[in-house]
């Protein structure tokens, strides 16, 4: 095993250069810069908001310090390269064939050992489509640890911005689940399709209203989608003592 710090150095840095060469950094680069590596499956539908990525890349970038790449890496659960990714990503509508056991006892080794998984269910159906295939899937992997509501002091609520309520296209649950491993969180899932509400076409428009909250309700999802990113890249650091009256002070405003 090895801490979520010891992973993201280690796979970071390799992957700017030595095992993606599209996404090679300048040799004085110490640390890689922050990319979605998206994982393609076999049926469903894998890809359900191809253009979500500009723009919160976008926001990342002007709202954090964080260095990201405006592009996608397409990874299937077989390839090698899957353990030098930083932060994997699937979403669908529909539901998707099972996993191999191949592909199951890889994608359960990179998130036993520091690697992260940000799911979401583009279409929000509780027991239906993606929903049902992607708890198949993990109750496959984490027998032990199902997915489950975060709690309101989690992390991931407090990682960059403090928010009590989770945004998206449409407004299915008020809260992100996840699979709980001691402090570390491997998997969150989300049924709001945040992507969907990040989503531009090449003339800067948004593909999709949000329903029922507007365009809050995108801002929301803008937030949530900038503190899972920041939360995948720092863990559980907000729960350290120092920060505790700094969060007080702002809950309490």
């Amino acid at each position: 095993m090895i801490s979520r710090r010891g992973f993201l150095t280690l796979g970071l840095t390799l992957a700017g250069g030595l095992f993606f060469p599209a996404l090679k950094l300048p040799q004085c680069a110490t640390f890689a810069q922050f990319f979605f590596a998206q994982i393609k499956y076999r049926g469903g539908e894998w890809d359900p908001n191809p253009q979500f990525l500009e723009a919160i890349v976008e926001e990342l970038e002007l709202r954090t310090s964080i260095k990201a790449l405006p592009e996608r890496r397409i990874i299937s659960l077989d390839e090698p390269n899957l353990f030098f990714c930083p932060f994997l990503y699937i979403a669908g509508r529909y539901e998707f064939e099972p996993f191999t056991v191949q592909e199951r006892e890889i994608l359960g080794r990179f998130l036993n050992h520091g690697g992260f998984l940000f799911a979401e269910d583009t279409m929000g159906a509780k027991g239906f489509g993606f929903d049902r295939a992607f708890n198949r899937e993990i109750k496959e992997i984490f027998p032990d640890h199902p997915l489950k509501r975060l709690p309101p002091d989690h992390s991931v609520y407090r990682s960059f911005y403090l928010i009590d309520s989770v945004g998206g296209r449409q407004k299915v649950n008020p809260f992100l689940e996840g699979v709980v491993l001691d402090n570390w969180t491997p998997v969150i899932y989300c049924q709001n399709d945040l992507s969907g509400a990040w989503e531009r076409d090449k003339f800067g428009q948004w593909v999709h209203e949000c329903a029922p909250g507007g365009e809050p309700q995108r801002s929301s999802a803008f937030k949530a989608g900038i503190n899972i990113i920041v939360y995948s890249l720092t863990s559980d650091y907000k729960k350290d003592l120092v920060h505790h009256p700094f969060i007080q002070r702002r809950q309490n405003r």
